[in-house]
């Protein structure tokens, strides 16, 4: 895997260097985030622990990657900065659990299992002309009108 830098701008305002490059892999799969972020550091003369590999996009068919990274100039500004999911993905952070309460039931098993639900009495079903009939509504046909002659017109 070759790596080529694109473009690198400078940005003061968040104490870091962003870098656009272009890693060509012939007769590879899509590079890992880790060998690329090795690359970079290399490249760029910047520990590997400051170098952030925010995405990397690649095409079907081609064997090259587009991608974009920060260099930070320190650890603390990559850690202040960066969303936390990024950070996660470059592995200077680990992913937090959340653990959840064990004294509350939390399935519907166990809630059903904790307190029996009681049943209401079951109607008989009944069948549609009885409902109407308890109503008090009539179903007629309609009226059909006379076969009668046709209208003559009058001149």
């Amino acid at each position: 895997m070759e790596i080529e830098i694109v473009s690198k701008e400078e940005n003061e305002l968040l104490d870091r260097t962003e870098v656009t490059f272009k890693a060509v892999h012939t007769k590879e799969g899509t590079p890992q985030r880790e060998a690329v972020r090795e690359k970079l550091s290399s490249l760029l003369k910047a520990p590997k622990e400051r170098v952030i590999v925010d995405k990397m996009n690649s095409e079907f068919g081609k064997m090259e990657t587009m991608g974009y990274a920060k260099v930070y100039k320190t650890k603390e500004a990559a850690m202040k900065y960066e969303r936390e999911y990024v950070l996660v993905r470059n592995k200077l952070k680990e992913k937090v659990k959340v653990e959840k309460k064990a004294a509350a039931p939390a399935t519907a098993k166990a809630r059903a299992a904790a307190k029996p639900a009681e049943k209401a009495p079951e109607k008989p079903a009944e069948k549609p002309a009885e409902k109407h009939a308890e109503k008090g509504e009539k179903h007629e046909k309609p009226a059909e009108k006379p076969a009668g002659k046709p209208l003559e017109k009058k001149a």
